[in-house]
Order: structure tokens, then C-alpha cells, then sequence
């Protein structure tokens, strides 16, 4: 998937520079667009999401280095979007999207194999609202910085599960709150609008839940708290 990305936006930036000829010649696609009250779109990108990790007193070692260690994988995000304009470089946006993320968790003040990995699967259905601002239109490319709040569901967190870490069960809270930013690029083509973008998103809250009173510390009993945060890459289609 991170290798198709990479290609197919490669193929496309040299696409859209491939539109920019002599000042006489350029030619200025979907203009009418830009001036739409109202536009609806979809989103295609990659994620990597890792956790913010405050121990406990005990989730330290004797050299004073946490003992949790994370191995982060690639995940992959999917939404559609919807804009209302507001001012000629402002608008108002909606993106309500799903994001799948996977973490491995190592836990190194447990010796045994088994018990020190714990796999964190994610399901997050992410709901932002975001402002937008842009710079204005150079032939068919804008550049723009959006920022905002968003509503998190993680479809995965197990947080009902009565069993914990001494069953395998790895639980986090289900309703989060996070804060994000982004910039982007948008190039319009004689068809569509296409947008690279880069975001970044920053939980507010405190993702975990702690094992059962008569559970061993050693897993979430020595952890403080976990919040993700994650670093997005989509291809933004309108």
C-alpha cells in the first residue's frame, strides 16, 4: 500500500506540473468549482499511529528507561468530505472518516514471551470539524492549512470486556477526543480536484483502562496513560 501511494502520487504531481506551459498557453481547469457554495468529495490515504506512553512509578527499569517498548504498523484511512464556503479563502469542512491501526505493545519487565506482547488492533471512526484556509488559486494549484476538533468511536477498544491483560485482553476507552492539523495542496484537473495531503492527529484523553484490582501491575497496572497520536497521508478526490 505505502509503495502504490508513492507511486500513484508521483504519477499525478508530474501529471498537474505537466499542466503548467508557457503563460500564454496555461489553461485553468474547473474554475467554476472553486466558486461552489456547497461540494462533496471522498478520501483514500495511509496512517501510523503510535501511542504517548506516561509509566507509572513501576513501568520504569533500574537505568530509569521505560519499560514499554511499541512496534507501530501502517494502517489505512477511508472518508468522504463535505465543505460549505465562507469566505473566498475560509471554509467550514466535515470529514467524517474510519481509520484502521494496529500497535504491538512489548512489555520488558515481563520475561515470558506470551505475556509481554500485547496486540492493540484499532478501529476508529473519526468525526472532525475542521476550518479551512487557503491561499488563492496560482493556475490549477492552492495550497491550504486546516485545523480542528474531532469525535473518536474505537469500534475495538474491548472497554465492556470483563476480562484484562491476565486473559490477553488488552482494553481501551471507546469515546475519545482529539484535536488535529493539516496542509495540503489541491490540483485541479479538467475532470476532478485532487488534494496530497499530510495530517496530524493528538488525543486529548487517556485511552486506558486499567486491568481488574486482582490483576499483576506489570501490564496496564504500570502504565499512567496512553494517547494516540498519528501522522495521515491521503489523496483527496472532489
Amino acid at each position: 500500500m505505502k509503495n502504490f501511494l508513492a507511486f500513484l502520487l508521483l504519477a499525478l504531481t508530474i501529471s498537474a506540473f505537466g499542466q503548467f506551459r508557457p503563460n500564454s498557453e496555461k489553461t485553468w481547469h474547473r474554475e467554476d468549482f472553486d466558486e461552489k457554495q456547497f461540494s462533496l468529495g471522498y478520501f483514500l490515504g495511509t496512517n501510523l499511529m503510535s501511542f504517548k506512553v506516561v509509566p507509572n512509578d513501576n513501568g520504569y527499569n533500574q537505568q530509569g528507561m521505560v519499560y514499554l517498548r511499541q512496534e507501530n504498523k501502517m494502517g489505512f484511512s477511508v472518508g468522504l468530505m463535505t465543505k460549505m464556503k465562507l469566505h473566498e479563502n475560509l471554509d467550514l469542512k466535515l470529514e467524517p472518516g474510519v481509520h484502521f491501526a494496529e500497535r504491538n505493545l512489548y512489555f520488558g519487565n515481563i520475561s515470558n514471551e506470551t505475556d509481554s506482547v500485547r496486540e492493540v488492533k484499532s478501529t476508529y471512526i473519526d468525526i472532525p470539524l475542521l476550518l479551512k484556509i487557503h491561499g488563492d488559486r496560482w493556475v490549477n494549484t492552492r495550497p491550504y492549512i486546516q485545523g480542528g476538533l474531532g469525535y473518536m468511536v474505537n469500534l475495538q477498544s474491548n472497554e465492556k470486556k470483563e476480562e484484562d491483560n491476565q486473559d490477553n485482553m488488552f482494553r481501551m476507552k471507546t469515546h475519545n477526543f482529539n484535536w488535529q492539523v493539516e496542509m495540503g495542496v489541491e490540483l485541479s484537473f479538467s475532470k476532478f480536484k485532487l488534494t496530497p495531503s499530510l495530517k496530524g492527529i493528538f488525543m486529548f484523553n487517556n485511552e486506558l483502562v486499567q486491568d481488574n484490582p486482582d490483576t499483576n501491575p506489570q501490564w496496564a497496572g504500570s502504565l499512567r496513560s496512553l494517547s494516540t497520536r498519528g501522522v495521515f497521508f491521503s489523496l483527496k478526490f472532489e
